[in-house]
C-alpha cells in the first residue's frame, strides 16, 4: 500500500458503488443506470448526427467557419517605394499574360510573375508585376487594389524588399 492511499485520503479505489452525498430523507430517489448499449449501438450513435441544437449554440463537433475562427484580418499594406508591387489573392487559374494584360492597362509594365509550387508548377495565388517607374506603380495600387479580378478581389501593394546585402566572396 503506498502512503497517499490511506482511508481519508478521499481518493477512491474504485471498489464498491459511489454513494450519493444526498439521502433518500432530502428528497432525492436514487436514478436508475441507464442501460448498458451494445457495441453496434455505439458505432450507430457515434456515425448518426445529434439533434440540432435548439438554442442557437453550435454543437461543439460543428466546426466554426474558416473566416470566424482566423478573424477576418486585412492584408499589410506596404508603401509603393520602387517599381515593384505585390498582387495578392489571385486567381489559381490567372497567368502571367492575365496579369500583364490588366496593369498594363494602368501604365508600361516590365514583368508580370505569378509564384508557383517547385514541383507541380500550380499559382500559389500571389504574384509580382514591376511598373517602368514608381509613379505609375503608385497609380496601379490606388487604381486595381480590391477591384474584381477573375473573381475575387485583387490586393495590391508595394512589394517587401530585401534590405540585406548579397553576400560576395572575392
Amino acid at each position: 500500500m503506498r502512503p497517499h492511499d490511506s482511508k481519508g485520503s478521499g481518493r477512491r479505489s474504485g471498489r464498491g458503488p459511489r454513494r450519493s452525498s444526498y439521502s433518500r430523507a432530502e428528497g432525492r430517489t436514487p436514478q436508475a443506470p441507464p442501460a448498458k448499449k451494445s457495441f453496434w449501438q455505439k458505432l450507430i450513435a457515434f456515425f448518426k448526427p445529434a439533434p440540432a441544437p435548439t438554442n442557437g449554440t453550435r454543437r461543439p463537433s460543428e466546426a466554426p467557419a474558416r473566416q470566424e475562427s482566423r478573424g477576418s484580418r486585412k492584408p499589410e499594406t506596404v508603401e509603393v517605394t520602387s517599381t515593384k508591387l505585390y498582387v495578392g489573392n489571385l486567381s489559381y487559374e490567372a497567368g502571367e499574360s492575365d496579369l500583364f494584360e490588366l496593369f498594363n492597362g494602368v501604365g508600361l509594365v516590365k514583368n508580370a510573375e505569378v509564384v508557383t509550387h517547385k514541383y507541380n508548377e500550380k499559382s500559389k495565388g500571389f504574384g509580382f508585376v514591376t511598373m517602368t517607374t514608381i509613379d505609375e506603380a503608385k497609380r496601379a495600387v490606388i487604381e486595381l487594389h480590391d477591384k474584381p479580378f477573375m473573381g475575387r478581389k485583387l490586393v495590391v501593394s508595394g512589394a517587401k524588399t530585401n534590405d540585406r546585402e548579397p553576400n560576395y566572396r572575392g
